[in-house]
């Protein structure tokens, strides 16, 4: 269990620092953007009221507060289902991967209201207008993973 602790701390940490960095100390909220090597890599200030890229966005407080449930329900979810199962050290891994960039995307929802968007990745003539931040990435990463390495051998 500590692996999945250790990787959920790392990811958080991770994810407020660079979201603390960009949004206040480089004023990418007041910016909107910044082009750091385009098109491949550039800033790009988003406030994601729903879930990835937008969707269930809703400006009224029981959209944020519900989201909020629903994140902290399954990181305790999949705390309780490594926990019990004593899962290998890679599904460990990836379960701290997704616990982290759910808590951390939590916190942006209860500081901001919204969760805190900024990297913008485009590349081959293809413009990507949407932005995603660290903790997406391990929330993407850490359920991909559990997906693919979890449940094979057993029967129902």
């Amino acid at each position: 269990m500590w692996m999945s602790a250790g990787t959920a701390l790392a990811v958080f940490i991770l994810d407020q620092m660079s979201k603390y960095y960009v949004v206040h100390v480089m004023n990418l909220d007041r910016r909107l953007a910044i082009d750091v090597w385009p098109p491949f890599f550039n800033l790009r200030m988003a406030w994601n009221q729903g879930i990835n890229f937008g969707l269930f966005a809703g400006e009224t407080q029981i959209v944020r507060w519900v989201l909020i449930a629903i994140a902290l329900g399954i990181s305790i979810g999949v705390w309780v289902w490594i926990r019990r199962e004593r899962r290998s050290r890679r599904v460990q891994v990836l379960g701290g991967l997704l616990i982290g960039g759910a808590l951390g995307n939590v916190v942006d929802r209860l500081l901001y209201g919204a969760v805190a968007d900024f990297i913008n990745m485009s590349c081959c003539g293809i413009r990507n207008p949407f932005a995603f931040n660290i903790a997406d990435v391990a929330i993407f990463a850490g359920a991909i993973g559990l997906i693919l390495f979890t449940g094979r051998g057993k029967t129902p």
